[in-house]
Formats: C-alpha cells, structure tokens, sequence
C-alpha cells in the first residue's frame, strides 16, 4: 500500500496520482466481500467503543448488503474528495472527520451536506466514519505521528475507559537522543504534509527536548495529561489564543516546558491515513477477502495560502 503527500498539484494531477495508488488487486483465492464484511473487519481495527460519546462514528450512508471492490481513505468528506472517490469508482469511502457530527433535518442536495450525500448514493459509494475511535486505537492518528518522529516507549496521554493499556487519546514517548527545540520543529516540519499554515513553535529554540507529547487534531483539551506527563514538548493542532496563552504563562513556572508546537490539523491526520489503509489490507487479505484500496492525496486543509512578515 503506497500513497503520496498532498501537495498543492492540480486536480488532474492529483487524480492520477491517487489512481496510481490503487496497488491491491483481487486475486488467487481471494474474494470480494460485502460492505457488512468490511465493517466487521473495520470493527476489529478500530472500535466503535473508544469513540467519545459526543461523537459520531461509523457507517453514514451504504447498503451493507453490497459489494466492496474499491475502498478509498481520506481525512474529509468534502465534495472534491467524494467526487474522487466516486470517480475512482469506489464502492466505500473511509473518512476521518464526520460528515454529520451535528443534527441535521434536511440532507436535500441544496446544501453541500445534502450534496455530499447525494453524490454517494447516485455514485453507488458508501460512507463510513472513523473519528475518535481512530484516535484512541492501537496504531491510530496518534501512534502514528509518535512513529513518525521516532518516538520509543510510547504510551497514552489520556488512556481510554475500560480499554487495553496502549488505547487512548493522545500519545508520549521519548526520542532516541534529546535535541534542540528548533531542531526538533524542523523534524515535525519535515514529517508533515506541506499545507499553508506551517509549523508554529512556541518556546526557547535552544531548549533541550527529550520527552515528546502528541496528539493528532484538536489536543488542548489535553493540557493538563500533557504536563502529568513530564513531556518537555506538546505537539497538536488547533491552538487557540487563550488556552496556549494561559499555558505558556504556567510553564513559565516549570522553566517553560512544556514547550508548544502546532500543527495542521488535516497534516496532523492525513499522516493515519497510509497506515490505516494497510492495516486493514492486511486484515481484509488474512480474512480471504481481496480489495483495491487507495488514499486521497487531496490536501482538504481549509486555509491556501498564509502571509508573514517580510512576504
């Protein structure tokens, strides 16, 4: 399973590159399973119960009766993202974000919700969610992030209710060898998706970082397991003045650490999205079943282009 970086590549381009991502073919003694089967196996992967319960998981739209030849993995379900899907010819599309996290009366095809689901159902491709659960798994959006800066001795930050002692939200760990905070946000910089708004540091860029927090999508809901944690640097997206303010005036109190460095929330999740799609290849093929699946290198980050001093 391949997939590239999202990059700011035109639609035709991105198209192609998303059609050359689709490597898993159905051979041998392999068979094509039902939708009901994906989600069995999804199940298994990522459990419905480790989801928030202000959440809002699982299949969205789909019969699972069907048949499931093509799957495709994104972060949002946007329309340019469904039409690729569709496009591609997808009987299933896996996202991260929720279509309908809040209540809706209509799904009328006048709204882009509505519209949403509208090009699912014509284009004869289901919708499933995995949000917190996917969060919270062994392997999720946070494990991921702590694999790919290198991270060892990796444990929750918030660990889940009744779950296993690796589930949970958020992720801590310590590098191989401490660095620099400048020469640690230039390692995030490097591992993230290239989107508008960069990397944001917050502290003394010659402050030595050993122990590392992370926490894809929104975290400062975390920063009190954060600082439990003894982490010398918290990694998250979605920082919002006041929150980070009060923060960094209470790490003042600790020698500044923990240190703050924020991230693209999309970047942040879009890094699952790879090793979501092989993992549940895997699983699917050790289950005799064989589909293709792809990952949108649609980079859905909401901002296009950011301006700073000297630009």
């Amino acid at each position: 399973m391949t997939a590239e970086t999202p990059s700011d590549a035109t639609t035709e381009q991105t198209t192609e590159q998303t059609t050359e991502q689709t490597t898993e073919q159905t051979t041998g003694d392999l068979t094509t399973p039902t939708l009901a089967q994906v989600l069995e196996v999804f199940e298994e992967l990522w459990p419905e119960s480790l989801a928030q319960s202000w959440d809002a998981t699982g299949l969205v739209a789909g019969r699972p009766e069907r048949a499931v030849e093509r799957i495709h993995f994104a972060v949002d379900p946007v329309h340019e993202v469904v039409e690729e899907a569709v496009g591609a010819g997808a009987q299933l599309l896996v996202t991260h974000h929720p279509l309908l996290l809040r209540g809706v009366n209509s799904v009328a095809a006048t709204g882009f919700k509505g519209d949403v689901i509208h090009t699912l159902v014509e284009g004869g491709c289901a919708l499933l969610t995995a949000h917190t659960n996917a969060d919270s798994a062994v392997g999720g959006v946070s494990d991921v992030i702590a694999d790919v800066l290198g991270l060892e001795d990796v444990v929750p930050l918030a660990p889940a209710e009744g779950g296993l002692s690796e589930e949970g939200l958020g992720r801590v760990g310590r590098l191989p060898q401490s660095m620099t905070l400048a020469e640690f946000g230039s390692r995030v910089f490097g591992a993230m998706p290239s989107v508008a708004g960069g990397v944001r540091v917050a502290g003394d860029r010659d402050g030595i970082v050993s122990r590392v927090a992370v926490c894809g999508g929104a975290g400062d809901g975390l920063f009190d397991e954060v600082r439990a944690s003894g982490a010398d640097v918290y990694v998250t997206a979605d920082l919002r003045h006041h929150p980070a303010s009060e923060f960094r005036e209470a790490a003042r109190l600790t020698g500044g650490r923990p240190y703050l460095v924020e991230v693209s929330h999309f970047g942040s999740e879009w890094l699952w999205l790879p090793a979501a799609a092989e993992a549940l290849d895997h699983l699917l093929t050790d289950r005799g079943f064989g589909v293709e699946i792809a990952v949108s290198s649609r980079n859905t980050d909401p901002w296009d282009f950011v301006l700073t001093p000297g630009t």
